[in-house]
């Protein structure tokens, strides 16, 4: 790293006057020109963020961008800069171009050689947007949920294992899923472990991955994550928060109205019109699913929803134990825990055990010596942490008493019937 004392000197008048957007603005260029790319995509994005339309901020952030291998983001910020300025006042500042690639070496005649060449091969690289990889857990890694785990051998698994029988009743493997109910009640789990059970990828994708700032760059974004799972097939898509993605359209208005473009672009590639969606298994999650737009649940697209509800006793007791292993603890009984820990999600069972567990380290520290974690510790936590789906329970009785008339909540409603014995 260059350290020009022009810069430098810059540098130390901004600590004096840090609101002085041109002097920081010329700052960004002079780093970037100095080889300091992360230094100048930083300054360059504070002087945005109080003069949005400083198109020579935007000119460097858009170097500065592309030069730390931030593509996509390089891209909006040049859009928005021609989208201002058509004819840029400075030509962009050269980057380097990367170094060629070395000529391939013979071809190998052995296993060894061609072992050899992989070992010192760059590994695959990640997906441009969310995080995909093997799954790593199957359903019998959950403990309970025995509804769930039939509802999903159903739709999945048993037409995966029996192949012949599919093609004579032409069930296709295409299609949609989507998991709802309450919060931390493992909803993302639950679909890591379907994936394991397919012995396909699990392609996770979260909020953040798909909306953008910038108009159509969020349907960009979701062509691209299908693009991306169609082209690593047996693939399991899973995404989180469509409530949030897929609002009713009813809903969107004036602000709101940017969002439409995402919920047709998910539509359309749920349809697969121009594509095959054949071994692509798309998975959602949602807490509130009443908010989903309902041409998302319609048949070819998330036309089968599971209620993940909380965990029953035996789930609870499974839980509890994957909390505590491999921690110093006194023999349990874990399912007297469990029986009076009804009503909590899995979230709540985790804090539980993350309490018993400060209890047990703090009586170490004071003893000098390792206490265990015992049973009056599990209990003590379980009395202290209280329930968090209480307000969700709340709004979907609304919904199930009085917001049900297509049965879509029936399942819930019988839930809450049976909780009222």
């Amino acid at each position: 790293m260059t350290h020009d004392p022009v810069i430098e000197a810059l540098l130390a008048a901004l600590t004096a006057d840090p609101d002085n957007h041109p002097v920081r603005a010329h700052v960004a260029r002079l780093l970037l020109d100095a080889g300091r790319a992360d230094e100048a995509l930083a300054h360059a994005t504070t002087v945005l963020a109080a003069v949005p339309d400083d198109v020579a901020a935007l000119r460097t952030a858009a170097d500065a961008a592309r030069a730390v291998g931030d593509g996509t983001r390089a891209a909006s910020y040049r859009r928005l800069a021609d989208a201002l300025d058509p004819a840029p006042a400075t030509p962009p500042t050269p980057v380097p171009a990367a170094p060629a690639a070395p000529v391939a070496a013979a071809v190998p005649d052995t296993a060894d050689e061609i072992l050899r060449q992989w070992t010192d091969s760059d590994p695959v690289a990640e997906p441009a947007l969310g995080t995909m990889g093997a799954a790593g857990i199957t359903l019998a890694d959950i403990g309970g949920l025995a509804d769930v785990k039939k509802r999903l051998d159903m739709s999945f698994l048993t037409p995966l294992r029996n192949p012949e029988l599919r093609l004579r009743f032409g069930k296709s493997l295409r299609g949609g899923l989507l998991l709802w109910g309450p919060p931390g009640c493992g909803k993302t789990l639950i679909a890591r472990a379907l994936a394991g059970e397919l012995g396909a990828s699990f392609y996770e994708i979260g909020l953040s991955d798909v909306l953008d700032m910038w108009i159509g760059s969020s349907e960009r974004n979701l062509r691209d994550i299908f693009a991306t799972a169609r082209r690593n097939r047996p693939c399991l898509l899973f995404f989180d928060e469509i409530d949030a993605l897929g609002q009713k359209r009813s809903h969107l208005r004036g602000g709101g109205s940017a969002m439409r473009g995402v919920v047709n672009q998910m539509l359309a590639e749920l349809d697969g019109a121009t594509t095959d969606n054949e071994g692509l298994f798309v998975l959602a999650a949602s807490n509130h699913p009443w908010d989903v737009d309902s041409a998302l649940l319609r048949p070819g697209r998330f036309d089968r929803t599971v209620l993940v509800l909380p965990p029953d006793a035996e789930a609870r007791e499974a839980i509890l134990r994957l909390h505590l292993r491999g921690k110093p603890a006194e023999r349990l009984d874990l399912a007297r825990i469990a029986k009076v820990s009804d009503g909590m999600s899995g979230a709540d069972l985790a804090l539980v055990c993350e309490q018993a567990t400060e209890t047990a380290m703090e009586e170490s520290m004071a003893t000098g010596r390792v206490r265990p974690i015992t049973q009056r510790h599990l209990q003590d936590a379980v009395k202290s942490v209280s329930p968090s789906i209480g307000e969700w329970m709340e709004t979907a009785r609304n919904y199930a008493l009085y917001g049900n008339d297509a049965g879509a909540y029936d399942e819930l409603a019988a839930y809450l019937k049976k909780r009222r014995r």
